[in-house]
């Protein structure tokens, strides 16, 4: 009966938690666990302001890697996994606390966290670009643009469909700090590797990009035949 009753209380609070986006990416129920797993512990003194500071801290560390790693040694990179788990704790849970504790702030959170989220990845572009050599520079812009561009994709479905997601399929931002983790570890073992990487990377996230922007073109046609 106990158990029975723990596991009411925590699809109810999966519910209130997450009923303000729907999530498709490979991880969503670890990730999903995880986050209800993570926010009982957080002590009431800290905000879901100052977890979105936290998170986009996190992406500070990341850039300072970038930094210790082209100036000093590129082992340094591996500070940056450590700003990666950091960036998705602040990014993860402060919208989700809000939900938790039942003081949401639905357009004030939802713009923050687009702000919090550019910025972040501009940081880690930009330390990118400090460490890139070779006119391989480009590929910093470039994972920037087209991160920007999927920003914005996420932000035109919900305007079109009044659902928000923050995935493009299977791939969300929590794969996509794996796979970056996963690169800085490659690039520490295989200094130099990390240039076809980042270009492998923009190359997916271009793919992505273009599919998800013609699937919102259809969506864009289906809402408008639909108030004809």
């Amino acid at each position: 009966m106990e158990k029975e009753t723990q596991f009411e209380n925590k699809n109810a609070i999966l519910e209130r938690t997450f009923s303000d986006r729907k999530r498709t990416n490979i991880l969503k129920r670890a990730e999903k666990l995880t986050i209800v797993f993570l926010l009982p512990k957080v002590p009431k003194f800290i905000s879901p302001n100052v977890l979105t500071l936290i998170g986009t801290l996190g992406s500070g560390l990341v850039f300072l890697a970038f930094v210790l790693g082209a100036y000093l040694a590129n082992w340094y990179l591996l500070l940056g996994i450590i700003g990666l788990v950091i960036n998705w704790l602040g990014d993860s849970l402060d919208g989700r606390l809000a939900y938790y504790r039942n003081i949401p702030r639905r357009w004030y959170g939802f713009a923050l966290d687009i702000i919090a989220d550019w910025i972040g990845i501009v940081l880690i572009g930009f330390g990118y670009y400090i460490y890139a050599k070779n006119g391989t520079q480009i590929i910093a812009f470039a994972f920037v643009a087209l991160y920007g561009w999927s920003i914005i994709i996420s932000q035109l479905r919900y305007k079109i469909t009044n659902e928000y997601s923050i995935d493009s399929g299977f791939v969300g931002p929590t794969e996509l700090r794996f796979i970056i983790a996963l690169i800085l570890i490659i690039e520490v073992l295989f200094q130099g590797s990390i240039a076809y990487l980042a270009g492998l990377i923009s190359i997916v996230l271009f793919i992505i990009n273009v599919i998800d922007s013609l699937k919102l073109l259809k969506l864009g046609d289906l809402r408008d035949k639909n108030q004809d």
